[in-house]
């Protein structure tokens, strides 16, 4: 059997993910354009910037821990010494690639937000209000402008190498065969320990401090010691949900020959068991805050519950539980490439919403933007993805053909 094993991008692949980031450009232009000029006065005026700017930052965050999520899948079952992903792993492989450029746009993002003048996302930038703020002013040890500087630089610097070798490791089987038991084992090993390295970064990162700095802080007042699995759960199951996609895509267009029903099933379970530990999360940060009812824990929930998010709020915890558990449950769904392009695109859309509530309420207050701009930038995030993956899949072979469990893979039964 001739097997596909080198990828080429389509001419109508290259000219969708080209328009998307095209439509994302313009969309910013647009939104910029209606969020500057023509405010009554100066508070208005931040206000409109800061309702451009979140949109940036919700966005740039949300793709850049989704599309990071490859990597951890690949790392967490190099850790396992899984061999079943090996059919589909240069899937993973190629979307973590993405990692770095999106990280520069988030990068400046974020560092355009915390030393610009408007104090509007992150009030604690501001100097005199910290002083006169009682809380700002406990928390500033952690919450000032150097430390949240250095710490995002380095996550994505470190986000960025580490899965870089991790590519390079894969990747340097392609030519080179082990010759004996020995060798490979020595390979499995030097994989484990970087892949460790990662995973010690990426807990000391998203399961813990980087949420707390890039989003917890827009409301400074506020903390939960749950937030950051709260967000690692979301954008793991929404990285998942992109995986799927492009299993999918690769399959329909002949590629991926070793990769079966069984694999996509154990990708659905993924999809369906993490879209559960998300709202196992969910359910637990409201429920305590809920029913404590402390003033200084509700203030979170209120607006998003309650207030002019509700019907955000609402819908998005029906598509990221309701729709998943409903879906997801029996074998069959998981096993259908239409179902799971289906549910793929609904959890990446339900947990974008996630994100912009986690964002605009403490944003915007009093009104809830108008969404149609904030989904084109979301557009052009898609685009970069749909065209680094692309150039990064059609770099090496699809499959790993020269690595220790890629034939536990071929074997794989669910």
């Amino acid at each position: 059997m001739s097997l596909k094993l080198n990828f080429t991008a389509p001419k109508r692949y290259n000219t969708i993910s080209l328009a998307l980031m095209a439509f994302g450009v313009l969309s910013i232009i647009g939104l910029y354009i209606s969020t500057h000029g023509g405010a009554a006065d100066a508070k208005q005026e931040a206000l409109n910037d800061a309702r451009f700017w979140a949109s940036l930052l919700q966005n740039s965050v949300y793709f850049l821990l989704v599309v990071n999520a490859s990597m951890f899948f690949i790392c967490a079952t190099t850790l396992a010494w899984g061999g079943w992903q090996m059919a589909f792993r240069r899937v993973p492989e190629a979307i973590s690639a993405v990692v770095p450029v999106i990280g520069v746009i988030c990068v400046a993002i974020l560092l355009a937000i915390c030393f610009g003048s408007n104090h509007t996302i992150y009030h604690w930038t501001d100097t005199h209000h910290v002083a006169e703020d009682p809380v700002l002013d406990f928390k500033k040890g952690f919450l000032n402008k150097g430390f949240f500087a250095v710490t995002t630089v380095l996550t994505v610097v470190l986000w960025s190498v580490l899965g870089w070798k991790m590519r390079k490791l894969s990747q340097s089987l392609d030519n080179s065969p082990l010759p004996d038991l020995e060798s490979k084992r020595k390979y499995l090993w030097k994989n484990t320990v970087w892949a460790a390295l990662y995973i010690v970064v990426f807990s000391l990162t998203v399961m813990s401090s980087i949420p707390w700095l890039w989003l917890m802080s827009i409301d400074a007042h506020w903390y939960s010691t749950m937030y950051s699995w709260y967000t690692f759960a979301s954008s793991f199951v929404a990285g998942m949900a992109l995986i799927a996609l492009f299993v999918v895509y690769l399959k329909n267009a002949g590629y991926l020959e070793f990769t079966n029903f069984e694999h996509l099933h154990d990708i659905g379970k993924f999809m369906f068991a993490f879209s559960i530990f998300w709202t196992y999360l969910w359910f637990s940060q409201f429920m305590l805050i809920w029913y404590a009812n402390i003033p200084e824990e509700t203030v979170y929930f209120k607006p998003r519950a309650e207030g002019l998010y509700s019907g955000i709020f609402w819908l998005m915890f029906i598509i990221n539980f309701l729709a998943p558990l409903l879906i997801l449950m029996t074998r069959d769904s998981k096993r259908r490439y239409s179902t799971m392009t289906f549910m793929a695109l609904l959890i990446l859309f339900g947990h974008w919403l996630d994100f912009y509530q986690m964002v605009f309420p403490a944003v915007s207050p009093n009104e809830v933007p108008m969404i149609l701009y904030d989904f084109g930038v979301a557009l052009g995030f898609v685009g970069v993805i749909m065209f680094v993956t692309g150039k990064a899949l059609s770099k090496a072979p699809l499959l790993a053909t020269n690595h220790p469990l890629t034939k536990e893979s071929v074997i794989h039964h669910a």
